[in-house]
């Protein structure tokens, strides 16, 4: 458990810590391997990779979404499990922070081929790669594991 808490809370405050500075440094987009990843400050309202649902139906699908992770992450049985479940959490809360007061979520890493997006979004695809990886990635079934039992 203790790596679940771990997770979220380091992606959370690194999420709103990386925000709050892109916004206020970020005046001009800055290259960083020439035009393909740069530094570029842009603002979203939307979910995911710019999609939008009417209000209160964007806050509600969140707030649901997270709860469903959260009961996720609280019953995860290994440190694998749990951290990818913090990634997540963490960073859906750093977003849900950035949110706040303007509707807006901060974004500033800037790829070519992909929407901007923010340090909560790089834990949250991170965390959900670890989800995926995790039965590769662990000895036995995990309901084996679950139990005590090794196969």
């Amino acid at each position: 458990m203790r790596v679940l808490w771990i997770a979220t809370i380091a992606s959370a405050l690194l999420s709103i810590v990386s925000s709050f500075a892109a916004a206020a440094l970020l005046e001009r987009r800055i290259a960083l391997l020439g035009e393909f990843v740069g530094l570029q400050l842009s603002y979203n309202s939307g979910v995911a990779f710019g999609m939008t649902l009417p209000e209160p139906w964007q806050t509600i699908l969140i707030l649901c979404a997270l709860a469903c992770v959260i009961w996720m992450g609280w019953y995860a049985q290994n440190s694998f499990l749990q951290s990818g479940f913090g990634l997540i959490i963490g960073g859906a809360l750093g977003n849900l922070f950035d949110r706040w007061g303007d509707a807006l979520v901060t974004d500033y890493i800037q790829v070519k081929m992909f929407s901007t997006f923010n340090v909560a979004d790089t834990c949250i695809s991170i965390g959900f790669a670890l989800l995926l990886l995790t039965p590769l990635c662990t000895v036995g079934p995990l309901s084996a594991r679950k139990k005590g039992r090794r196969t």
